[in-house]
């Protein structure tokens, strides 16, 4: 297994333990690094030098990507929402299962 499919389901693993704890904005964060893992990948694989380490940055940076699918833009768009100030989402999101699907259709 490659280091980067190590991580990301490391990443996942930590994400499910802090929703079992119900631990919500741990677990966005586990969902956050783990989609920013996908996205190095994915550029790295397209010969594109990831410019930032940071998750927020590459999300970011993929919602411009002209060849990424609205629905895939719309799960970066959730991942890079701030939450309000009762540390909630302004949408019904599963963070955990969006990161999930957006690593898998990046990475096919």
């Amino acid at each position: 297994m490659a280091d980067w499919q190590s991580e990301i389901q490391a990443e996942f693993d930590r994400a499910a333990q802090a929703r079992q704890r119900n631990n919500e904005g741990q677990a966005r964060v586990c969902a956050r690094r783990a989609a920013g893992i996908a996205v190095r990948e994915y550029l790295s694989r397209r010969g594109i030098r990831p410019p930032s380490t940071s998750a927020y940055d590459l999300l970011n940076l993929l919602k411009a990507d002209p060849l990424l699918s609205p629905d895939l833009k719309l799960i970066a768009d959730h991942l890079t929402l701030r939450v309000t100030e009762e540390f909630k989402l302004s949408v019904d999101a599963d963070l955990i299962a969006e990161a999930r699907k957006l690593c898998d259709e990046l990475l096919k």
